[in-house]
């Protein structure tokens, strides 16, 4: 991780290879060595460890990413370097607030930090520990997720939230999705009809916040006002912040059918779903065929 750090050093962004060429060059790793593959045969162990180290501090907020695969080193990035001229490890990052919240297992019993996945290995199958492990890098992608989302223009979001329902089998074919928001629009910013005709209509609002600000009850009501507008009485309201309790339960209330998705859970949708990811492994878990020993 270091290393890494020390690439930055100079505050400008830098891709993904430039890292990858100062760190190969601090720690001399050989060319034959940048070759060498991971298990799936899919990607170089190099580069797959230089990912994960970025992935990790950014999460605690030593680098950050200016545009795609590029990185730039952050002030507190800077100060880590200053204090930790040895070594930085996940020691050093567990002592940023947001890392350990990344590093918080959502579906793993909670134990000392960073000896939950080894816990659970040595308690369950391997289906299951296995099953935990994707729950986890899962978990990480879809906070990676929602960063890159709310590093986009507004609009981006609004074409997201069709996008994505349309991964989930609503509005069939691209056609039936139509996109309608503006700017400084109260109204809708899309419409999904799941006939042709449009008779079967779904109201799509998107807001653009920050993670941790909250949609408000007065908004749900402007929302309903608009589906009522448009001769329908389902709708879906999607957030990249969150929902306050108020919010819920008008939503629970009202006459209409009312579908909120905060950040978290569109994120997890998105992977759910193959929106703005795709499969980079797979790996095949096999057991013992008990018919093959009883002929």
């Amino acid at each position: 991780m270091r290393p890494s750090l020390v690439a930055l050093e100079d505050g400008q962004a830098h891709t993904l290879q430039q890292i990858r060429d100062a760190v190969a060059g601090t720690l001399g790793v050989s060319a034959e060595d940048q070759e060498e593959l991971l298990p799936s045969g899919k990607q170089t162990t190099y580069s797959n460890r230089i990912a994960w180290a970025l992935t990790h501090m950014a999460k605690a907020g030593l680098v950050s990413r200016p545009a795609r695969a590029q990185y730039r080193l952050t002030e507190p990035g800077r100060e880590v370097l200053l204090k930790h001229l040895d070594r930085v490890d996940m020691s050093v990052l567990s002592g940023f607030a947001e890392y350990r919240e990344f590093r918080t297992p959502r579906s793993l019993p909670k134990t000392e930090a960073g000896g939950a996945v080894a816990a659970v290995a040595d308690e369950v199958s391997p289906s299951e520990a296995i099953g935990s492990l994707v729950q986890q890098a899962d978990d990480a992608l879809a906070s990676e997720l929602l960063d890159r989302v709310l590093q986009q223009p507004p609009a981006f979001l609004e074409r997201l939230a069709l996008r994505l329902l349309r991964a989930m089998g609503y509005g069939g074919r691209e056609s039936l999705l139509e996109h309608t928001g503006k700017s400084g629009d109260a109204g809708l910013d899309g419409l999904v009809r799941q006939d042709a005709l449009g008779l079967d209509l779904v109201g799509v609002q998107a807001k653009r916040y920050d993670k941790l600000a909250t949609v408000q009850r007065p908004e749900l009501q402007a929302f309903v006002g608009a589906l009522q507008g448009a001769q329908t009485s389902r709708g879906v309201f999607v957030t990249t912040g969150r929902f306050s309790a108020g919010a819920r339960q008008f939503a629970e209330g009202v006459a209409m059918r009312l579908v909120l998705l905060d950040g978290i859970e569109l994120a997890r949708l998105m992977v759910r779903y193959n929106v703005g990811v795709s499969v980079r492994e797979t790996f095949d878990l096999k057991q013992i065929e008990e018919e093959f020993f009883e002929d």
